[in-house]
């Protein structure tokens, strides 16, 4: 009885957390601020300790997680709404590096060293605090970085080159499956397909390990 209550409290919980999530949107996942952060473990502290306690049953774990649900839910329509409010729930920006300088006053704020400074400007591929005309702390802990000019890279425009239309690539095949879905959204047929495919001598598509469309370029396949 102890481990079927154990499981079924497990499962529901599972859900409420998953649906709860599907229902606040992805930012509580790609942009975890300080507020998002209490959230999911506060969350996770009502699911878990629930399935061990005796005394609270499933009824008890559906309306603890759907009332703070509510509230983050709630949360997230003020700072919507009213603007005011997003420094004290979500935060503040800090310009940690202003026209090449380091601000020592915003990263003391910030609670920032340089060693933390150094490692993120790493992930962007920056190596010297020298190479930065500007650097942004963003309150999910990332920093933005807007590199010198002689750092920067060319691009196209710098060098006039004529525009050309960008297409987004297709995943045709993936695993010896067909995603029928991008197939048909890319405007192409099955007979395409297996044309194509027979082309690079294979058989079928389960001979595919992965296949990627691009407009105006013929299939990529990678055989198994």
């Amino acid at each position: 009885m102890v481990y079927g209550q154990i499981f079924l409290e497990s499962i529901i919980g599972f859900l409420c957390l998953f649906f709860l999530t599907k229902i606040l949107g992805k930012s509580q996942i790609t942009q975890i601020t300080a507020f998002d952060f209490i959230a999911a473990l506060v969350l996770g502290e009502l699911v878990g300790n629930a399935l061990y306690d005796k005394e609270v049953g499933i009824m008890q774990i559906l309306f603890a997680v759907l009332l703070w649900g509510v509230l983050i839910f709630i949360t997230e329509m003020i700072t919507q709404k009213f603007k005011g409010s997003r420094g004290l729930l979500e935060g503040r920006p800090s310009m940690v590096i202003y026209q090449g300088k380091l601000q020592k006053e915003e990263m003391k704020k910030s609670k920032l060293d340089i060693n933390q400074l150094q490692h993120l400007l790493r992930s962007k591929n920056i190596f010297s605090v020298q190479d930065v005309e500007y650097a942004v702390l963003e309150t999910d802990g990332t920093v933005s970085v807007l590199p010198k000019w002689l750092k920067q890279n060319t691009t196209r425009e710098d060098l006039n080159l004529v525009p050309q239309s960008v297409y987004l690539p297709r995943t045709i095949i993936s695993d010896g499956e067909v995603i029928w879905d991008n197939l048909y959204e890319a405007d192409l047929s099955k007979e395409w397909l297996f044309e194509q495919i027979h082309q690079q001598q294979l058989a079928s598509p389960k001979d595919v390990l992965y296949a990627e469309y691009k407009e105006g370029e013929a299939l990529f396949i990678v055989p198994y």
